[in-house]
């Protein structure tokens, strides 16, 4: 049952097909999308439309709010919607504040200390002012509230800001990221309650994400195990449970994943969801594991090379003034067909930068 896995999960993830033309509405989709790494990102929710685009526009919409970018969950940086981060944030940044109570602890971070970084925030940014973590680092600095603008200490005072509700990202400037006051950043919108939020997070991932386990699930949002559990059984009624191998999947059934011709090639950037997504990855790393990679390996959360779902490499990029430079690193041999697929891949990335590809290694 392995490959129904698979072939589901690409199905779900619209990586073997889409419908969607914005990305947005990907990350609608998907609920939320992990973006530490803001190129990487961007090229994942590229791959999962149904006309390509390019990377300049999805810095447009970036920076005219229709993507938002902030802590939550694990925590980490995740991009999400307008519409979804209040209630997102209102249920897992408690969980995530619990996390972090030591960092918190260390840095000297009560809960004092906390509000002051609040109440200096929203007077920097008051009236529209996006501003640098540079920036907003020396004000801090001024005020005495941190010694070094580069520290550890300063990251905290932002995270607690965005896990409560207070900041997210503003438009970049340059390469620069920015931050903006949320409630002048996102429109409003009608709040959900605790278990509203809960039920359509739980079923947000399971219809984008299975088939998944409630291990899965835990791992991706964060939440603890009773309520995640509590989420199943509040949206159970709209998914097929089954048992495979000794594991519970949950899965949506409504729509049934269509047989792929050929087996489809993707080069996915670092914490990308098809695999940042779930605890257990063994189900896409047979081939990886066939050739003595454990399914723990760090290099699977790198750039890896995807083929018919099932992780057969890494990739790096390399940008020059006129192309960008690929080179891969595979563990299987390819058949005829399947190295154009993988070029098919290599030269759609350099769509979406605007410039022409080189392989580094070419097959």
């Amino acid at each position: 049952m392995t490959l129904d896995i698979v072939r589901y999960r690409l199905h779900t993830q619209l990586l073997s097909q889409s419908t969607l033309n914005q990305p947005a509405q990907v990350v609608e989709w998907l609920g939320a999308v992990q973006s530490q790494d803001y190129a990487g990102a961007k090229w994942a929710l590229a791959q999962r439309l149904q006309e390509p685009t390019n990377d300049a526009a999805i810095d447009r919409d970036f920076n005219e709010g229709k993507i938002l970018r902030t802590h939550l969950m694990r925590p980490t940086w995740h991009f999400v919607t307008p519409a979804d981060i209040r209630w997102l944030l209102k249920l897992t940044a408690p969980r995530v504040h619990a996390v972090n109570a030591f960092m918190y602890r260390s840095q000297g971070l009560d809960k004092p200390t906390l509000r002051k970084g609040n109440a200096m925030l929203e007077k920097s940014l008051r009236g529209g002012n996006q501003l640098t973590r540079s920036e907003l680092s020396s004000i801090f600095q001024k005020a005495g509230l941190i010694g070094d603008a580069h520290g550890v200490r300063m990251g905290y005072f932002l995270m607690y800001a965005e896990l409560d509700g207070l900041i997210c990202s503003g438009a970049r400037r340059g390469k620069q990221f920015t931050y903006a006051l949320l409630e002048e950043r996102v429109p409003p919108v009608k709040p959900l309650t605790s278990d509203e939020a809960l039920a359509e997070l739980t079923r947000r991932y399971f219809a984008t994400r299975g088939p998944a386990t409630l291990q899965d699930f835990t791992w991706w949002s964060g939440l603890t195990m009773a309520d995640a559990k509590k989420g199943i059984d509040m949206v159970k009624s709209q998914f097929v449970n089954e048992v495979w191998n000794d594991q519970s999947y949950w899965f949506a059934d409504s729509v049934l994943p269509v047989k792929m011709k050929s087996p489809p090639a993707h080069l996915l950037p670092n914490y990308d969801e098809y695999f940042i997504g779930f605890k257990d990855r063994g189900a896409i790393a047979e081939i990886a594991e066939n050739v003595g990679i454990k399914r723990d390996d760090p290099s699977l959360i790198a750039h890896i090379v995807i083929l018919g779902g099932q992780i057969i490499g890494g990739w790096k990029r390399t940008l020059k003034k006129d192309a960008v430079l690929i080179e891969l690193k595979l563990f299987t041999k390819l058949t005829k067909a399947e190295n154009q697929a993988i070029s098919k891949s290599v030269e759609q990335f350099g769509k979406f930068l605007g410039l022409p590809t080189r392989l580094a290694n070419p097959a």
